[in-house]
């Protein structure tokens, strides 16, 4: 087990920050957990667990131990003439596992297309795009105990899933490692394309759905249009949360501003952070080497040298700005480090 030291992190992250973890560890083999965990460097130590950097701002260097997430493996655990569950460890990519389901013509995660990151931080925060979320198909998480390095299996409900929450991001938080995650899928048609945005690209281009993986194929398409792509311009997708009300809070708000869009959604109103932060003057607009995406006015960009700080700085001047305008309070989605 090799663990290495002043570790540049900046290809780790698709912001392209620069920071240096104090110590920094390539987890590629399950069996090395449990050495891992007992180890000085990793007990004495703060520490993160990175996937595809996809979700993450470093602010500063982080001065603990990074382990980069590299576990690999996708495989089918059993089925029935109705589903098939099928566990993937969690250092893949989640766009890999989704193609492993619609090329096989599963049915499920088809919608989530495209999602960056990978598979172990999906249950963390409970990735949903276009209608769907991963706790409509999650049947379980395979988690190791970092203080007794037990592993233990989580049920859906016991992840406590919501609006880009769970349980590992409040009061499990830096408790476990995610190393394998379990989903149901169907073998037969579900397919899910009432989201406005998604049924008016089909209706446009004429497509009729016979595979999830037009769905999937539909699904990339709008996000690759509308999403810049971090190679090219480094980004962390979307950067903050949607705002939800309750219904009286809501219908005060739509006094003030009937234009607004909206969408109703378990007993809340939906209010796209997008539409708020565009509202308020920000979207396009460059500070230094930081900005708002032209295109999409959630997407916070990189374009130069910026530092964490300064992209830090420019969320926090949009959440008072809108927060000025509207009353309303965002929330960053990003994990500022």
């Amino acid at each position: 087990m090799r663990i290495l030291e002043n570790y540049d992190l900046t290809t780790l992250n698709t912001l392209g920050i620069s920071a240096h973890a104090k110590f920094f560890f390539i987890l590629e083999k399950e069996s090395d957990l449990k050495d891992l965990f007992l180890s000085g460097c990793f007990k004495d130590n703060p520490k993160f667990f990175l996937g595809g950097g996809s979700n993450v701002l470093f602010t500063r260097d982080f001065n603990g131990i990074v382990i980069l997430n590299k576990l690999k493996g996708i495989e089918i655990l059993r089925e029935n003439p109705e589903n098939v569950w099928v566990r993937s460890l969690g250092g893949e990519i989640w766009h890999d596992l989704v193609n492993f389901a619609t090329k096989r013509g599963y049915w499920g995660i088809e919608n989530l297309s495209l999602i960056p990151g990978t598979v172990g931080a999906a249950p963390m925060q409970n990735v949903g795009a276009y209608g769907a979320e991963l706790k409509d198909v999650l049947e379980n998480i395979e988690v190791y105990d970092i203080q007794s390095t037990a592993k233990i299996i989580f049920t859906k409900e016991e992840c406590e899933l919501g609006y880009r929450d769970s349980v590992f991001k409040n009061k499990l938080k830096g408790k476990y490692f995610i190393s394998a995650i379990t989903v149901k899928l169907s073998k037969k048609e579900k397919k899910n394309i009432s989201y406005k945005v998604l049924q008016e690209y089909l209706e446009k281009n004429k497509i009729q759905v016979k595979s999830s993986r037009d769905i999937s194929d539909a699904v990339s398409a709008i996000r690759r249009s509308k999403l810049p792509d971090p190679a090219f311009i480094p980004n962390a997708g979307s950067f903050f949360k949607n705002v939800f009300l309750q219904k009286n809070k809501a219908a005060k708000f739509f006094k003030q501003y009937p234009n607004a869009p909206h969408f109703e959604e378990d007993e809340m109103t939906k209010i796209p952070a997008a539409w708020l932060i565009e509202q308020a003057g920000w979207k396009g607009k460059r500070v230094g080497n930081a900005g708002v995406h032209e295109k999409q006015a959630l997407v916070l960009v990189n374009y130069g040298a910026a530092s964490g700080a300064e992209i830090k700085n420019l969320a926090e001047q949009i959440i008072a700005s809108v927060f000025a305008k509207f009353g309303l309070k965002l929330i960053a989605e990003v994990n500022l480090i």
